[in-house]
């Protein structure tokens, strides 16, 4: 039976030889909800995002995704959840240069040896407004756009989450709001999303932010504004000296 929870982490500590990268987190994520996960350089972030998506193993705790829990999958058990149930959108968009837009989007269907579903194929070129462009290649798009299409690709398939990781990091201004809006758009469609991100701004499109800092949950900001989440960061040592907000 489904729980309200997308993600649940219990006592989650992951070592890599005698440095601990997490180091006993606790954290539920709720269906349909927008997370924000801040922390200092070296916090434990990009382990936190690996250990939740099912992407590395943590060394002691668990960590359920979707109701069922990673470390009793193998790994040929794993990568199939990942692939039907996670979604994944980085700073760096990973797009086929040879691919045009639709055939990007389509491709983890394609490895999945699932057949594409064209009218779903077509809502998600709508829903990021690349309708006119499914034909062109990454190339002949802006950074923004290509953002979309990696956006798209990760809708596709009806994931349960999607982890973003730095999702605005390469973009401007504007077009990084465009990112954001159209993450929180798709959360009210019921969509659950994790970001980590390390810009306040970023953070206050979420409806939650969850701070780390030395492996550790140092506390959480609930319909976070940009200049609370940066107080809270400065008070975390992320930044020596007041940072000003309103800037990607």
């Amino acid at each position: 039976m489904a729980t309200g929870e997308a993600v649940r982490l219990e006592s989650v500590r992951k070592e890599y030889g005698r440095v601990t990268a997490l180091d006993g987190v606790s954290l539920s994520f709720p269906r349909g909800g927008f997370t924000a996960v801040m922390g200092p350089s070296g916090s434990g972030k990009s382990t936190f995002l690996h250990c939740a998506a099912g992407l590395d193993r943590p060394t002691s705790g668990s960590v359920l995704l979707d109701d069922q829990e990673l470390g009793k999958l193998s790994e040929t058990q794993l990568t199939k959840l990942r692939r039907d149930k996670v979604g994944f959108v980085f700073q760096a968009f990973n797009l086929l240069p040879a691919l045009t837009v639709e055939q990007n989007v389509v491709l983890p269907l394609r490895l999945a040896g699932r057949r594409p579903d064209r009218r779903r194929v077509a809502e998600m070129l709508g829903h990021v407004g690349l309708s006119d462009r499914r034909k062109h290649l990454p190339g002949q798009l802006s950074g923004g756009q290509q953002q979309r299409v990696a956006i798209a690709r990760a809708l596709v398939s009806r994931p349960a989450v999607l982890f973003a990781d730095e999702p605005t990091g390469a973009l401007d201004t504007r077009t990084a709001g465009e990112i954001l809006g159209l993450l929180s758009e798709s959360v009210r469609g019921g969509l659950t999303v994790v970001m980590v991100t390390h810009d306040p701004v970023a953070a206050s499109y979420a409806d939650r932010v969850v701070f780390l800092a030395d492996g550790r949950v140092a506390g959480e900001l609930h319909r976070p504004t940009a200049t609370a989440v940066a107080e809270r960061m400065t008070h975390l040592g992320a930044w020596a000296d007041r940072m000003p907000v309103g800037g990607f």
